[in-house]
């Protein structure tokens, strides 16, 4: 892609528009950052652009003579690609990429994409693990918080780029092509941006579009959308599954996780040497060593990483065993379908700590997956007395108040036995004790450590 000299647009000072804007000044683009929102400061923005770029910030209103004389825009995943000023765009033939398309254009050597409704994260974080374990110049990159834009012009030809791609930045994609994609599930999300599930699932698929019979695309057996979709594209499939064998795929059979490919049978690992718990968590294994192995990598670097790997952090995240207890943190869990995840991951008998900021949630589905898992339950913060009347009403009694978050992890602490589990999985937000999710997750850590 050539755009020296070019007018080019980033739409979205986010992030990856920062990086955007400083991978296309590099190519000698005469580039405008724009952003709608008038709360932003140009300052500010000129500051994250960094000393010396000449990028031009336009903040509120795109001015017509601006828009009169782009050759290209390129859009931030935020941006919807049917607003009035991207139709206005595309009318006067302006290009338009999204920044996953223009990373791709300038970086160098092989793209390992990963796609899905849930899941991405985990997956993408243990593909990246398993590469820097078996490649010397591999990046993660992409939804998963740091964009692709920023590292692209640091590449060479051996290059691995692991990438978590969501279907906002699948939507604007034009040769985007990955030597080894996947798609993990498809359910409704998105769908106020997508406005149908039809355009929701093929903004996911549109991560095999270019792919050729060269190429892989790693496919879950069990969601009937993937399962079809794999009958009907170029690249060669490797499906995964957690209800079934398969006769070539990867898949969970009595508590052992197999890969049968090429003729060959191995077995991966055991799920009980897996630092990650649940069904889900197996999946995301399942699907990331399937990636590896069709890309080369050799099946002990993926054993050694996939039994080594603590998962993501904040979510069912293991943190230490002390005198025979488990602690796990799932402090993501801010919402009782979360959490109920957290729950069924357990595999010991759980002190469960719960409760925080009330948004109107109802938590008897939450009570009721607890099916004998939970001993105890530890409650605090705002919805403490609503989640205890809750848990009354499915007739569980097993619980305890706490007065402050170290309360209630001391409480939890004094109620395990060796063999037990502590989970912090409290299926509420966090801003009545704490910024954000991830600080109240710290805050646990801090203390289990401690101990």
């Amino acid at each position: 892609m050539d755009v020296k000299g070019k007018n080019v647009l980033v739409f979205g000072a986010g992030i990856s528009g920062i990086g955007a804007a400083g991978l296309l000044e590099t190519h000698g683009a005469s580039v405008i950052l724009y952003d709608g929102n008038q709360k932003l400061k140009e300052e500010s923005l000129q500051e994250k652009l960094g000393k010396g770029s000449k990028v031009r910030v336009v903040i509120g209103e795109l001015p017509r003579e601006t828009l009169d004389t782009l050759d290209m825009a390129v859009l931030s995943p935020g941006v919807p690609t049917d607003l009035p000023i991207v139709q206005e765009m595309k009318k006067t033939g302006v290009s338009i990429i999204g920044e996953i398309e223009l990373a791709y254009q300038f970086g160098k050597g092989d793209v390992l994409a990963i796609t899905g409704t849930n899941g991405k994260t985990t997956t993408t974080s243990l593909l990246g693990e398993i590469m820097k374990n078996a490649r010397e110049e591999v990046y993660v990159v992409g939804n998963i918080g740091n964009p692709y834009t920023k590292v692209a012009g640091e590449m060479t030809d051996q290059a691995v780029t692991v990438a978590e791609v969501s279907s906002f930045q699948l939507e604007t994609i034009c040769e985007f092509r990955p030597k080894v994609s996947a798609i993990l599930n498809i359910t409704p999300d998105h769908l106020n941006r997508h406005h149908t599930m039809e355009a929701y699932i093929q903004a996911k698929k549109n991560v095999a579009k270019n792919q050729t019979e060269e190429d892989y695309c790693i496919l879950n057996y069990e969601d009937k959308v993937t399962r079809e979709f794999g009958k009907n594209i170029r690249a060669k499939v490797l499906y995964f599954s957690s209800q079934r064998k398969l006769e070539e795929g990867i898949w969970l059979e009595n508590g052992g996780l197999f890969l049968s490919f090429g003729g060959n049978e191995e077995l991966i690992c055991h799920t009980d040497e897996l630092k990650i718990l649940g069904t889900h968590n197996f999946e995301n294994v399942m699907a990331a060593a399937g990636m590896a192995y069709v890309y080369g990598v050799p099946m002990e670097i993926i054993r050694d990483t996939v039994k080594s790997f603590g998962g993501v952090e904040h979510r069912i995240e293991y943190v230490t065993e002390k005198n025979g207890v488990a602690y796990y943190n799932d402090s993501k869990g801010t919402n009782p379908d979360a959490a109920i995840k957290g729950i069924q991951a357990m595999k010991r008998p759980t002190v469960l700590i719960g409760g925080g900021y009330d948004k109107d949630s109802e938590y008897t589905e939450w009570i009721e997956s607890f099916e004998g898992k939970v001993k105890k339950l530890i409650l605090l913060g705002e919805t403490k007395e609503k989640i205890a009347k809750d848990a009354e009403k499915c007739g569980f009694t097993d619980y305890l108040f706490a007065e402050s978050f170290e309360d209630a992890v001391h409480l939890a602490v004094a109620q395990a036995v060796p063999g037990d589990a502590v989970l912090l999985s409290p299926a509420c937000a966090s801003w009545d004790m704490f910024p954000s999710y991830e600080v109240r997750g710290d805050k646990f850590k801090e203390i289990v450590n401690s101990l």
